[in-house]
């Protein structure tokens, strides 16, 4: 039986092996992919020491699962007047458990705790995959916000280059192309 449980420091080798296996399901990359040091020490970093919580998703002493959300805290205004707001992330289960609802219970745990914290919105960005799950529990496109890069994107092999493809399919296409977002 899968077992939702928040994750702790004790839990960092669980946390960056089930992470580093979503990034490279969701980027097609090789079973021996070699990531970057500075993703996997900031990666740590943010399990860490970041203002999020992570739950996983463990069926006995396998870790299958995990979700992510981020707290921040930006200006009030009349829409969010407690300035506290979510990014919902690293939600990834793996493919001999899907359809289970595992991921949703997941997400739904991170929802109640960040209406618990006070937050007024959870942003995502989604895969084409999740995106029916998110719908379902109520996400809905926001194309109110718009993003600036600072740095150009260290691939263009992977998630980067699909990003950039499907923004130049929408421009073309005479559509927006935006980021996920529902207030809670």
């Amino acid at each position: 039986m899968v077992e939702i449980v928040r994750a702790t420091e004790l839990d960092i080798e669980d946390l960056m092996a089930v992470r580093l296996e979503m990034l490279r399901i969701v980027n097609e990359l090789a079973p021996d992919y070699t990531f970057d040091d500075t993703l996997c020490s900031c990666s740590r970093d943010y399990f860490l020491t970041g203002d999020q919580t992570t739950v996983l998703a463990k069926d006995g002493d396998k870790v299958v699962g995990c979700a992510s959300i981020s707290y921040i805290r930006v200006m009030p205004t009349f829409e969010h007047p407690t300035g506290k707001r979510a990014h919902l992330m690293n939600v990834y289960t793996n493919q001999s458990y899907r359809r289970q609802g595992i991921a949703r219970k997941m997400i739904q745990l991170l929802i109640d705790e960040a209406k618990e914290r006070g937050c007024t919105e959870i942003s995502l960005d989604a895969t084409e995959a999740g995106r029916p799950l998110y719908e379902s529990i109520g996400f809905r496109e926001n194309c109110s916000g718009m993003t600036l890069a600072l740095k150009e994107p260290p691939c263009t092999c992977c998630c980067h280059a699909r990003a950039e493809a499907a923004r130049k399919a929408a421009k073309d296409a005479g559509k927006s192309f935006c980021t996920e977002s529902s207030s809670v």
